[in-house]
Parts: C-alpha cells; structure tokens; sequence
C-alpha cells in the first residue's frame, strides 16, 4: 500500500465557525492536515489499462533484459580470436557454419575455430561465438565461406543478457506514473499486470431549485447546470473516477439523504452551490452531521472563491465549491486538484508560466487574493495579458483564458503597464494568428467563421470601441473594431484615427430603441419621441451600455445630460441589453436591429451606424490579416452579413 506523507502541520482539526475567512495557504494547509497521512488503496490492472495510473508498489524485474546474449546487426557470429591479424590487404577466410540465426530461432551449433555462422540483428549468439562481424566487412568466397577484412574485438556488435534490465533491478519505483515507456519497460520484463493506485471515487452533486439539467426545457429564472458537467469532467482529468449523480433542490432532508448515500460508496464528495450565507445554502449546515471533523475551512480569502467550504467527515473529503462556474472550477483547480491528485498517487500538477504585461488597471480587494483570469495576446516584442472581465458567473472566464494572474491580498490594484507572472492553463503559450480587440458583433463572427476552418486560430476580445482603438494604438492587436459617431464632422469613425491606423470598411447595422411589443409608451413613436416619453414616465426604467462602447455616445446624445432610473444599469452587449428588456428587468435600452428581432422585441430605429476596423498599418501583410481582408471582402460573407441584418458596405 502506498502512503502519503504526513504533513507538517496538524494544527487544526477543530469544527471552526461558519465563514470564518481564512488565507488560501492555512485554509489548504489545514485540509490537507486533516487528511494525510493516509493508505491510498489498490488495485490490480492489466498492463494496457494502467496508462495514466500510478503504481502502488515497487517493481523488480522478473528476468534479464535482453534474457540472452544477442546480436546487434545482420552479419555472422565469429570467434574474435580468428580475425586477429584481419586486415584490407590480408583477409581471414572463415568458413559457414550450416545454420542461420534468426529472431526467434535457438542456435544448435558451436561456432568451433575458423568457422563463422550468419545471424541476424537481435537472435541470439551461438555457442563458441564472442563477437559479431557486420556483413558489410566481408566477401563471399565460396559456397560456404566467407573472406573478413576487419578485425573484431570480443563483445562487438553483442548485446549481452541483463545489459538493458537485470534480474532482481529495481524496475520502477512505488508512484511512478505509468505512461508509454513505462509499459514498455513493464512488457519487456513480461509482467502482464501491475498494482496501481486505485482511482478515487468522487460523488458530484450539483444543488439548487433553479438547476435544470442540459437537454431540457428552461423555465422562468431556471438555469442550466453547468457546475456538474464540468466539475466531473474535471475530476477524470485529475486522476479521479467522477460519479455525477444531477442536480438535488433546496430541500435539507432530500440533500441530506443523498450526501449520506453517496459518501458510504466514494472516497470524496464534491457539491457545488449551497456555500453562501443564505437561507437556501443547507449544505454547509448537513456537513456537520456526517462526521468528524466536520468543516475545516469554511471561507476562503480569495477572489474568486471566497464561499468555499472544504470539511472531512470520518477521513473522507467533502467540498462544496461555490455556485459561480468561474469561481467554481478555479477553486477546484487550485484548491481541490492537489489534494485529489495525492490521494490518486499522481504528483503535483507542473503548471508554466510566462511573463505579460498587464494594458489595463484592475481594481481589487484589499485582503483577499485575487486571481484574475487573462488572454494573452503579441505586443510589441513582449506578451499582452487582457483580463476577461466576465465575472465569477462566466462559463467562457475559464474556457477561453489562457491562464490567470495574481493580485496580492495586500493591493487594492494592479496599475495598467505592470508586469505580471500568468500561469498558464495548458504546457505553452497559444498565441493567436489574429486578435482582433474591440466592439464585439454577430457579425464578426460570420467574417472569421472561413478563418477558423482554415486552420487560423483568431480571438476576438471585447473592450468597446475606445478601448480596441487604445489596444490599436499600442499595438497590442491586429484589428480594432469600432462604430464611433464624431459629433463635429458628423461621420464614423475615421475621425478617430491616428498615424499608424488606417480605416477598412465593415458593414452597417441599424441601431435603435428596443421595447416589448405592445408597450403603448414607446409603439408608433420616432426614437426621440420615444426617449421623451420614456423620461417622463418616472417608472419606466432603461437599461445602458458600457462607458467606451459606441452605442453609449448615442444613448448619451439622446439623453442630453439626464440621467434616468437604470442609467448606472452597463452591461457590456447588444445581448444583455435585449434580454433586459424582455425579462421585464428594464423597459428599454438601445441595441442593434438583428439582436432585437432575434428576442421578438418592439424595435425603433434610430441610425445606421458603421461598424468598421482600425487597422494597425504595421500589421496589414501579415498572413492571418490578408486572410481577414480576403474573408471580409467575399461574396460568402456579404450574404451571410445581408442574412443577418446586416449591410456590408
């Protein structure tokens, strides 16, 4: 059996109060004190399914390795004593033997003086042989005889038993992970099967009224359960063997009774949801009735992940990750994989890290540490690292970053131009062909849609309008784009290029003032009627757009400096807006015609905006750049634009 060793620091197994936060180092340090040292169980596996396990036990071989004395090239077994005095002007006639040696065949006659015996690579030495003599050195001299040219020292072009593996050596030691040569050296030693660490079996509950699983009807205030898909996934990749047993509602007695079942049958139970201090979080509260120790740590000082709740019942581990998905899984990765690899016998994850420069302020919290997940993107000669900026919430946080940075408890920030260590998610840094940094719109994607079935990895990152022409200026992409309206020359957006940046015509989309239908306040009404009477209705609430974003300079424009009921109400796309607006959370807001139509929304339109890029001239021949010019400028893709909504210019 293999075992973990102790850790140092068994402080702190007491039962401690309910969100009481700790730092991330003492809330791990006091997880795993609770559960190593422990006797991590066995199993026997055959050797094709051991891949990716860790072994259990000491292997020693069985056998020698190769078993017997064998030949390293086609040529003839000799006795080396005969070629002695062999030379180019003074060849040694051997004469053959009346047997060839090939793999697989067991040699019957000595190879006696002055005789030799054609072998090939890998069977074994004959009887009497010491040496082999490649058949490029010698000449047919006869029917059965041969002229060498070469002498031959003893043990040449042999490969002797227990050269490569002796019998009774330490073959691979107890933790080894069993990849390809490993099974290769196990086969080579004949050993069928090998005793490995047992996966552990980890329970996945997600909790909640509102989960819903995937393939089924969403209804009002209903979400899908993402949290148990991706958590279990998760725990295969680490090592475990995940059992998901769905989604359990808010109901103490139903929640409880689950976690009893399925904790007898695993080795740790993990749930997502339920951390929080609120009436419908039960989890926390069922964890101290499932045995000691009960919670070790039930708040954690990091952002994200502050609710976390690790507790060990009778030996087992019990986690409940917070609900967020971003926050979920980046707790899981940091907090729950190291202790669930231990306990799989594998070691520590080798994460890799790289250098980037951070093009932004990100604001923090003063006394819990912050992870801040960030894409990275070429500079000039160094790398860009763009926080996501999508919150805890985001399934696309953690799938589309590339890895995450650090801000120390004791910072409130990290000021824009800093220079910071990104931990990358996979071995190397995936530096896109294109990055394109600005306003988002469906219709980008149609463009680059040709790109990426070519084979070109592009990624677009939204900023706003202002923010891509800033990202432009420091060269930090390829393309920003942008719909900005110049009051003074009354134009789009060339205005608002500098040297270095040239424009390149998009499309046009109609932007507009979107309802529900059959709200009399804004049917029939021009946009600027319908803004008008919409302030003048005190419950009527709207819903804006992101400072920097050029949907807000019209929404401004329009206001002329008042500042409505849900004007502080910025979220960062056309999608958020329209969907706002028919969950009745706002009555209406701004946003592009195909988005409106698409939620079966009242739409008023307002103007037709141009929605081009900023070219940064340094980059224009650059492979991925020229493929976007030629993907924006086809047929293909002015029709999929004009099936859209949109009208390419």
């Amino acid at each position: 059996m293999t075992m973990i060793p102790k850790s140092p620091d068994r402080s702190a197994l007491e039962q401690e109060q309910f969100l009481k936060i700790l730092s991330r180092e003492e809330a791990l340090a006091r997880f795993e004190a609770a559960l190593f040292p422990r006797v991590l169980p066995s199993e026997t596996r055959k050797l094709a399914a051991s891949l990716g396990a860790a072994l259990a036990e000491d292997v020693t071989a069985p056998i020698d390795v190769p078993p017997f004395d064998r030949s390293n090239v086609d040529g003839f077994a000799v006795r080396s004593s005969d070629l002695a005095a062999a030379g180019e002007g003074a060849p040694v006639r051997l004469a053959l033997n009346g047997e060839t040696i090939h793999c697989g065949t067991a040699p019957t006659l000595q190879v006696a003086a002055a005789t030799a015996t054609p072998i090939a690579t890998g069977a074994p030495l004959p009887r009497g042989a010491d040496a082999v003599v490649m058949v490029e050195h010698t000449q047919p001299a006869a029917l059965d005889a041969i002229d060498v040219r070469r002498a031959v020292s003893p043990g040449q072009f042999v490969s002797y038993a227990g050269s490569d593996i002796a019998r009774g050596e330490a073959l691979l030691r107890a933790g080894t992970l069993i990849g390809s040569r490993e099974i290769g050296m196990l086969a080579a030693c004949g050993i069928a099967e090998v005793s490995v660490v047992r996966k552990p079996r980890v329970a996945v509950i997600s909790t909640g009224d509102e989960l819903v699983q995937p393939g089924e009807p969403l209804a009002p205030a209903e979400i899908y359960d993402t949290n148990g898909a991706i958590v279990a996934a998760a725990v295969d990749e680490n090592g475990g063997e995940a059992v998901f047993l769905g989604a359990i509602p808010d109901d103490e007695a139903r929640l409880e009774a689950a976690m009893r079942r399925v904790l007898a049958d695993s080795d740790m139970l993990v749930l997502s949801g339920g951390t929080s201090k609120g009436a419908g979080d039960l989890s926390h509260r069922i964890i101290g009735r499932l045995g000691a120790p009960g919670i070790i740590a039930h708040g954690v000082a990091l952002k994200p992940g502050k609710p976390l709740c690790l507790a060990v019942c009778d030996g087992k581990p019990v986690v409940i990750l917070p609900g967020f998905p971003t926050s979920a899984m980046f707790t899981f990765h940091d907090m729950i994989v190291p202790v669930l690899r231990k306990m799989a016998g594998l070691p520590p994850r080798s994460d890799a890290k790289v250098n980037a420069t951070v093009p932004v302020r990100i604001a923090s919290e003063l006394g819990r540490t912050e992870f801040v997940m960030v894409s990275l993107v070429e500079g000039k000669g160094r790398l860009i690292a763009y926080p996501s900026g999508k919150g805890s919430g985001a399934i696309t946080s953690f799938a589309q970053a590339d890895g995450f940075l650090r801000i120390d408890a004791l910072a409130d920030q990290m000021p824009a131009g800093a220079e910071a260590e990104v931990t990358l998610f996979t071995p190397h840094v995936r530096v896109p062909d294109l990055v394109i940094v600005g306003s988002h719109c469906t219709g980008l994607d149609l463009v680059t849609a040709p790109l990426a079935h070519a084979g070109l990895t592009v990624r677009s990152i939204a900023v706003g309008s202002l923010g891509g022409l800033a990202a432009a200026r420091r060269g930090e992409c390829d393309l920003a784009p942008i719909h900005l309206f110049d009051d003074r020359s009354e134009t789009y957006n060339t205005p608002y290029l500098v040297e270095g940046l040239e424009l390149v015509a998009g499309w046009r989309r109609m932007q507009g003032i979107v309802f529900r239908k059959g709200d009399e306040r804004f049917e029939g009404l021009s946009a600027e009627d319908a803004v008008a009477a919409a302030l003048a209705d005190s419950t009527c609430i709207m819903v804006n757009r992101n400072q920097g974003a050029g949907t807000r300079i019209l929404i401004d424009r329009l206001l002329g400096g008042v500042r409505p009921e849900g004007y502080w109400n910025q979220p960062r796309s056309h999608n958020a807006v329209a969907a706002a607006v028919a969950q009745h959370r706002a009555d209406w807001g701004m946003t592009i015609a195909p988005v409106a139509h698409a939620v079966g929304l009242g739409f008023i339109p307002l103007a037709e905006e141009h929605y081009d890029f900023a070219l940064v001239t340094a980059r224009k021949d650059r492979p991925a750049v020229r493929a976007f010019l030629d993907a924006l400028g086809s047929g293909e893709a002015r029709a999929a634009l004009e099936r859209a909504g949109f009208r390419p210019a």
